[in-house]
């Protein structure tokens, strides 16, 4: 299983956590707790977080493309609850384990 992480700095984690799980709830099956949400999509399973500060949101997928394309799902409706905040899209981070035999990361992701 490939796993990645981002955290965004908002005072309205809360706020997006709420709108991204109800969102998503009409789709795919959700789990919403008070700051807490699990969306599991066909392509991977994403886990947010939030607190006072920020947002945090992983990832796990079976495989670079299930990985990419949860990203996406996430990004791109972070983008439009978040148009006032001026968000452009998370910064991921590949989990230490998700490198490949020669060291390198899927689809591009990096260590952190």
């Amino acid at each position: 299983m490939l796993t990645t992480t981002a955290r965004y700095a908002t005072p309205n984690a809360a706020k997006y956590l709420r709108q991204l799980g109800s969102h998503f709830a009409h789709k795919v099956e959700v789990q919403l707790e008070d700051h807490r949400a699990t969306c599991t999509f066909q392509t991977g399973t994403a886990a947010l977080v939030a607190d006072e500060g920020a947002l945090t949101v992983r990832i796990e997928a079976p495989d670079p493309k299930g990985l990419i394309q949860t990203r996406f799902v996430i990004d791109s409706h972070l983008v439009t609850f978040a148009f006032r905040e001026a968000f452009t899209g998370l910064d991921w981070s590949a989990a230490d384990g998700d490198a490949a035999p020669d060291g390198s990361h899927p689809a591009g992701l990096r260590s952190g």
